[in-house]
Order: structure tokens, then sequence, then C-alpha cells
């Protein structure tokens, strides 16, 4: 399983974006169940949502998941 994180969140900040997201490519030989607790753990624990899920031809999957970009402001006097 491979996973790419699209853009950066310093990145994504700086051009405005209002989200970031990875991408996970699932080989065909690998199973449904370890790629739904993936998707699961990343949903739970890195509050990614999916967008759009891809089965291709040869077996190959690829996900897409997405997640807000939070803005947080410093709260220190200069």
């Amino acid at each position: 399983m491979r996973e790419q994180l699209m853009s950066s969140t310093l990145d994504s900040i700086a051009r405005g974006e209002k989200w970031e997201y990875l991408v996970i490519t699932v080989a065909p030989h690998e199973s449904l169940a370890d790629t739904r607790r993936r998707l699961v753990d990343h949903a739970e624990y890195g509050q990614w949502e999916l967008q759009r899920s891809v089965h291709y031809r040869g077996g190959t999957r690829r996900h897409w998941m997405r997640r807000r970009v939070i803005r947080v402001r410093s709260t220190l006097q200069s």
C-alpha cells in the first residue's frame, strides 16, 4: 500500500487552499480488510474523509482522502 500526501499544509495555507489531499494506492494482491482498516484509521485519527475511490481494470484501487486545512493564528504578542 502506498500513500502520497498531495500538498503539505504550509503550501496549502500559502496558496489559500481549504483542503489537503492524501492519495492511497492499493495493489491488487492486498486484502480489502487491510485497506478498509487503513482508511478507517486515517478517518478516525487523522480527521481525513474519503472523497473518491477508483477500482482500476488490473485490480489496483486508489482512494483520495481529504481534510480541511486548519489555519492556526499565533496568540503571542510580538
